[in-house]
């Protein structure tokens, strides 16, 4: 099962990735557990040490490798297989392997073709030739995505808490992701207060498209300010669950292996 997350900046996106990738994790699967969001800190939330958290290096700058797998000369291989060598990037942490990607590089002085061609490949060992369960934590732009690894994407799932600005970033990654043929978006209300804000995110969206909601929860809140907290707590955890019940009805999980439970 592969899943993306999306969602405005500080509506507790990464905290919910964290939360479902755990989840998942729980039940005794592998989880390769996708930090795409240069901005986010998903290791940390995951239950990663800091300082181990701090010294991971994104992927898309281990030099080395890159040229290992793509060639070190003027030409390179546009399409490395990387299945072979997918867990050599990855952190290992209980039953989640973790993989920083780093952002997509953008023009400028240097070309940056070859490392946005090793990213591609590592998504696509990822979205297409993986069995495992991948829980990719992406920004708003879900940058990282392109047509032809889209399509293994089995849900999209943007994290909104009742403001108005969220729900239009909400709308715009939908359409984001329409146009990569994603077809199953869904969305998770955050830091649901009363009756009146679950209701607003309801009318906000088509009926069906909101897949649960998570109230706000003043432990995890507090637990930001602390060095070395895991937010995905217990209580977090128990929303996931029911979550995850749900996200494997929407995208055939059930299809692809029944959960084992511990």
């Amino acid at each position: 099962m592969k899943l993306a997350i999306s969602g405005k900046g500080g509506v507790g996106k990464t905290t919910i990735a964290a939360a479902l990738i755990k989840s998942f994790a729980e039940t005794h699967r592998t989880v390769y557990a996708i930090d795409g969001d240069p901005d986010a800190c998903l290791a940390a939330a995951i239950g990663i040490p800091e300082g181990v958290a701090a010294g991971l290096k994104p992927v898309v700058e281990m030099r080395d490798a890159i040229r290992a797998k793509t060639g070190d000369g003027a030409f390179y291989t546009l399409n490395p297989k990387l299945d072979d060598v997918l867990d050599d990037y990855c952190y290992q942490y209980n039953n989640i392997k973790f993989l920083r990607m780093g952002g997509v590089k953008k023009g400028g002085s240097e070309c940056y073709c070859r490392e946005n061609t090793f990213l591609h490949a590592l998504i696509t060992s990822l979205l297409l030739d993986s069995n495992e369960v991948v829980v990719m934590d992406m920004g708003a732009g879900i940058e990282h995505l392109s047509r032809g690894t889209a399509g293994g994407v089995d849900l999209m799932l943007v994290v909104v808490e009742p403001s108005r600005n969220s729900v239009n970033t909400a709308r715009l990654v939908k359409q984001l992701a329409a146009d990569l043929g994603i077809d199953r978006v869904r969305v998770i209300g955050n830091k649901i207060r009363s009756a009146k804000e679950r209701e607003f995110i309801e009318n906000s969206f088509q009926p069906g498209e909101v897949l649960g909601f998570i109230e706000f929860n003043d432990t995890i809140w507090d637990s930001a300010m602390e060095p070395n907290s895991t937010p995905a707590g217990e209580e977090l955890l128990k929303g996931m669950r029911e979550v995850r019940g749900k996200i494997l009805g929407e995208a055939g999980g059930s299809a692809q292996g029944e959960e084992r439970q511990g």
